[in-house]
């Protein structure tokens, strides 16, 4: 019988307990600590995790990383998405065991590690022993806690739903750490490999090239060479003789670009470009459709009045163009009108998007069909990833070997005419 480590509340006494039980699967194991009174906070094969470590994990998340920065950008410097969707669903996994929500902060503020953190959980659990709500406490940490975060925590507080706000907001939080790592991982090979080209490329023309342009003046003795090795030859010497002023070039138009892309044109110039790119500009546009709906939807469902919930959507849209269609609709909402007309008008999206949600209008069910549509533009946004990889890995390579292969050619032309002439 398989051993999982584990560790738990004891539910009577509030306690963190932590051992091993042996059970079929993990879902097995947790159900027989929860027959015991306990409320699992990590359950995972013996060999992977033990009891000691067990204590920062969640039974459904992957293990935190304390002090790690990425997503910073989005969450404020203090955690990552990824953080906040495991806290997420460890408050919501202790709600759900009975356990009051101030003993719920005050056992995740001992057991956090990120030190940026943790006293931004105690300041919670402070607020609420003051007699605060969660969300008066939340919306005091603006850098960690978004619109959407605290609007949907204090509809969840309003209709009696906190739990089930804490499920989807989980849920939410996941799937789009899931996407992006996705999209990330997609464009991370054709990095390496433009890395990988640069450094080989650049390592050919300024110590390679230099010995085979000596040798050529010593035998060719001032005869032309081809053109396409005077061309490499040229690239070769300017890299050699100037390649502090090629860095500054390059690192100039990095900072620039940096600069740029934080002014409000810029900003908005690069959005457009983002969706109009060849083959990664429909990848972007389903990720953003399926963010919309996502967003939409899960506000929607856990009680944020609509106009409300448009806004959160269009603040956290990720792209300008994006965010002007939201509020478009968001106007003519306002005005009285429905959603599905005036998305539709806004030409941005297909029109199955609007087409769905005029379905859900018509039959009340607008929040669940939200979901419908941003799941299956998830799927969409999957497929399409897979199929970049596959496309993206053989061209990269193709790329690498004409790079190499023209500067290879070029030393050889020469080399070629040095033998006729020895013939």
């Amino acid at each position: 019988m398989p051993r999982f480590s584990y560790s738990a509340i004891e539910q009577s006494t509030g306690r963190e307990l932590a051992g091993v039980v042996e059970a079929a699967s993990v879902e097995a194991a947790a159900g027989t600590l929860k027959r015991r009174g306990l409320a699992p906070l990590a359950v995972q094969p013996e060999n992977r995790l033990s009891p000691q470590t067990a204590a920062a994990q969640t039974a459904a998340g992957p293990a935190r990383h304390p002090g790690k920065k990425r997503g910073a950008m989005v969450l404020g410097r203090i955690l990552s998405q990824k953080e906040l969707a495991v806290f997420t669903r460890q408050l919501g996994t202790l709600n759900k065991a009975g356990m009051p929500l101030l003993r719920s902060l005050e056992v995740l503020a001992r057991q956090e590690k990120n030190k940026h953190f943790q006293p931004v959980i105690e300041a919670l659990a402070e607020n609420i022993r003051s007699g605060g709500t969660l969300s008066e406490g939340l919306q005091q940490h603006p850098k960690v806690f978004d619109r959407l975060y605290v609007n949907m925590i204090r509809a969840g507080e309003a209709g009696g739903l906190l739990t089930v706000v804490f499920e989807r907001l989980a849920q939410f939080l996941e799937k789009s750490v899931r996407i992006r790592g996705r999209i990330k991982s997609a464009l991370t090979y054709p990095l390496i490999i433009v890395i990988v080209a640069v450094g080989i490329v650049s390592a050919l023309m300024v110590f390679v090239v230099p010995k085979f342009e000596t040798i050529f003046a010593t035998t060719l003795k001032g005869q032309a060479l081809p053109l396409l090795t005077q061309l490499v030859i040229g690239v070769s010497n300017f890299l050699k003789n100037h390649v502090l002023l090629a860095i500054g070039l390059v690192v100039l138009l990095y900072v620039a670009g940096k600069f740029a892309a934080r002014s409000r044109v810029g900003i908005r110039v690069l959005d457009t470009l983002q969706l109009r790119m060849p083959v990664l500009g429909d990848l972007f546009l389903k990720t953003a459709i399926a963010r919309f709906a996502r967003t939409f939807g899960t506000l929607l469902a856990s009680g944020v009045p609509i106009l409300e919930a448009l806004r959160i959507t269009r603040d956290t849209s990720g792209n300008v163009r994006i965010g002007e269609a939201i509020t478009a609709v968001h106007d003519r909402v306002k005005e009285g009108e429905a959603v599905a007309g005036p998305l539709r008008a806004t030409k941005i999206f297909p029109d199955m998007v609007p087409s769905m949600i005029e379905v859900g209008e018509e039959t009340g069910a607008l929040p669940e069909m939200l979901v419908r549509v941003a799941d299956g533009y998830e799927e969409e946004v999957d497929n399409a990833v897979n199929a970049l990889t596959s496309l993206i890995e053989p061209l990269m390579i193709v790329v690498m070997a004409v790079m190499v292969g023209t500067i290879v050619i070029a030393l050889f032309l020469p080399i070629v005419r040095i033998i006729q002439s020895l013939g």
